[in-house]
This record gives C-alpha cells, structure tokens and sequence, in this order.
C-alpha cells in the first residue's frame, strides 16, 4: 500500500462517520456492499437528537462526502482540498441557520 494523502482523506472518511454514528464503523468499511447499500446501513449516534430540517440536510451531504472519501479506488477519492471546498460551502449554511434560530427563540422568551 502506498502512503499518499488519499490515505488522509480515507480517514477522514472513517472519523466524521465516526462522529455521526458514535462508533467507529468497522462494520461498514470492511463490507462488500455497495455505497448505495452502505448508507442504509449508517445510524445516527442515539444519544443525540434527531437532525431535522436543514440540519438533517446538512448531515446527508457530510455523510456523502465522508462516503467519497472511503472509496475503495483511492484515485477515486476526493482531494483532501475538495472535501475542505466541500465542507467550507456545506457549514457556513447551517450555521446561519442555527443563528437564525436562536435569536428567533431568544426573542420569543423575552
């Protein structure tokens, strides 16, 4: 095996799915499936809260991009500076969002 940065972007693959599922996905990368039949398979962590809306949008693409990431060709594995491009876009959204949230319930309670 050759040492390159599509080994990075290979674990950043595994970490964010870690993050989101609360476990490390073990399961899942050492399948057969597909990358199709794989994302039946990832599970929110149960001690967080069900995403809704935007924000559940917004885990859909992270956990798209964390799928590009685990390809099993590395030459067919994104850029680590593509997934930074990708990530940069995809924040920034639900961060505004979540702003936009709070202020909304902070005005409601006073």
């Amino acid at each position: 095996m050759e040492v390159n940065e599509k080994c990075d972007v290979y674990s950043f693959g595994i970490v964010t799915l870690e993050v989101i599922m609360g476990e490390h996905p073990r399961d899942l990368t050492m399948s057969k499936l597909s990358v199709e039949e794989l994302r039946t398979h990832v599970v929110l962590d149960q001690r967080l809260n069900v995403p809704m809306g935007q924000v559940a949008e917004v885990v859909n693409q992270i956990v798209e991009l964390a799928f590009a990431c685990l390809n099993i060709n590395p030459r067919s594995r994104p850029l680590m500076l593509h997934v930074s491009k990708k990530l940069s876009t995809i924040i920034p959204s639900v961060t505004r969002q979540l702003k936009k949230q709070e202020s909304t319930s902070s005005c409601q309670k006073q």
